[in-house]
């Protein structure tokens, strides 16, 4: 029986999803994104989880999609199996925060898989480039779209166009991760923020989430529009009004995640 392209573990209430084809330094196939897109789904609707993890080992977070099993595929093939479109999308379902830790490379579609995610904290080691100019292929799997938004037109089109790789430090520079942490503290660290973020209220975090998304994908006018109604949804929440008179009687709020 073949291994596992993902494993799945639970740390209170974080899923913590590790990429799991260390032999191809988890070169996303369609059985791992599949895999991952259903523990995404699970996680996602499992009430004890409010924070989600994705990770790699310490050479690679994912080197890209398997070039391997794509090589002599068809115009045909791609677009009636609905590749990307069907399993590495998934990842839009998801409505709780999403956090990628990331050691050793992110290329290609590793790379626009952490940048699906909502957070990216790391390693030292880290590595981030999309390549695909190298195949004659384009980063098709949001790359093109996100890292324009991620860090800016021409940062994203040098290295579109050069296959530029960008070490640690270079990407929290260009603002494409969030912080930079030794490799021997970035599960440690991850996990402890992946827990400080699920302790808060599930409902507010989920709404943050939308909001800060809609920035992307809307004009100001219309984003302001969705967080004020957003912020209005808040005064329909247990959690909201458990918080507020939490902070007026010094004391921590105790959230039921409604």
């Amino acid at each position: 029986m073949s291994e596992s392209p993902i494993l799945s573990t639970r740390h209170g209430r974080v899923g913590l999803i590790t990429l799991n084809r260390p032999a191809q330094l988890n070169a996303l196939n369609d059985a791992l994104m599949d895999a991952l897109g259903q523990a995404l789904l699970s996680l996602d609707a499992d009430p004890d989880i409010g924070a989600i993890v994705i990770t790699g080992s310490d050479k690679a977070f994912a080197a890209g999609a398997d070039i391997a099993v794509m090589a002599d595929w068809t115009y045909m093939d791609v677009y009636q199996g609905g590749f990307i479109t069907r399993n590495w999308e998934t990842i839009r379902q998801v409505r709780k925060p999403v956090i990628a830790a990331v050691a050793g490379y992110a290329m290609g579609g590793g790379c626009e898989l952490a940048l699906a995610c909502d957070i990216i904290i790391a390693a030292e080691s880290a590595q981030f480039a999309l390549p695909e100019i190298k195949l004659a292929m384009l980063p098709g799997a949001g790359g093109t779209q996100r890292l324009p938004r991620a860090i800016g037109k021409a940062k994203a089109m040098d290295m579109c166009l050069s296959a530029r790789m960008l070490n640690a430090q270079e990407a929290d520079r260009y603002g494409l991760v969030s912080r930079v942490v030794p490799d021997a503290e970035l599960q440690a660290v991850t996990l402890k923020l992946a827990t400080q973020i699920a302790g808060y209220s599930l409902p507010a975090l989920m709404a943050i989430k939308e909001s800060v998304n809609r920035a992307h994908e809307a004009s100001l006018t219309e984003g302001i529009l969705f967080e004020r109604r957003a912020l209005h949804a808040r005064f329909a929440s247990a959690d909201a009004h458990e918080g507020m008179h939490a902070f007026l009687d010094k004391r921590k709020p105790v959230f039921q995640h409604r």
